[in-house]
């Protein structure tokens, strides 16, 4: 029975989705306190299975890659709010553009920075290159220019989880209330689990994130490329 809870693709999507299920109640109960994020609560009862049941990745994955497979269709609907709020976007369209230029380009430089200085190895800097992107960007990206697609996917999603407990304090301790702001930083630096988190707050906000988000992901796959020769081993 137990090796059947640790192979099975079915056991696996179950557990995913119940964990997801808890998360979403779990943030409810608390009245969405930023360290209650379904995301974060999401991956800790996952991670508590996984060691529980001693189900190693590569079984996993078997069941959680056809739910990775809804990354694609959900980026895509993204369109919906996008149209609705389309008037506001026009508007901002050259702040946003300048916004996104700096602010990917400060993510990038910082992240590798920063672990340069660490000493972190040369596959692992060139990982981190792509923390600030959706995940299957982040993955393809990665793996172009010689990092671990598996190590950028966690970083990803660290960083998204971070900034989506972090924005609301954050802003609220910079008293910053303008939607356009709160939306395109928050995509730019969590991407699409903090762009989850602003649609909570506001929905103009997270049309903005969406946005941000996708942008950054092309301006990142365009540039990083570009700047692989500025990281040395």
């Amino acid at each position: 029975m137990l090796e059947f809870i640790r192979t099975s693709p079915l056991v696996a999507i179950f557990v995913t989705l119940v964990a997801y299920r808890a998360a979403i109640a779990i943030n409810r109960h608390f009245r969405g306190h930023p360290l209650s994020n379904p995301v974060l609560v999401g991956c800790l009862l996952l991670l508590a299975w996984l060691v529980a049941t001693g189900t190693t990745f590569d079984h996993y994955i078997r069941g959680g890659q056809f739910i990775q497979m809804l990354l694609g269709p959900a980026t895509v609907a993204l369109a919906v709010p996008l149209y609705s709020n389309l008037a506001r976007l026009k508007r901002a369209a050259l702040p946003l553009a300048l916004s996104i230029g700096i602010g990917g380009l400060t993510g990038i430089v910082s992240a590798v920075g920063f672990g340069a200085v660490a000493g972190l190895p040369h596959e692992v800097l060139l990982s981190l290159s792509t923390r600030a992107v959706t995940t299957p960007i982040a993955m393809g990206v990665s793996q172009g220019i010689g990092g671990i697609p598996e190590l950028s996917a966690m970083f990803v999603i660290l960083s998204g989880i971070f900034g989506a407990v972090i924005v609301k304090p954050l802003f609220g301790w910079l008293r910053l209330n303008d939607e356009t702001v709160l939306g395109v930083s928050t995509g730019i630096a969590a991407h699409g689990i903090g762009m989850a988190r602003v649609f909570q707050i506001s929905e103009p906000a997270g049309a903005f994130a969406g946005l941000a988000m996708g942008l950054n992901g092309l301006f990142t796959a365009v540039v990083v490329p570009l700047l692989v020769g500025f990281i040395h081993p």
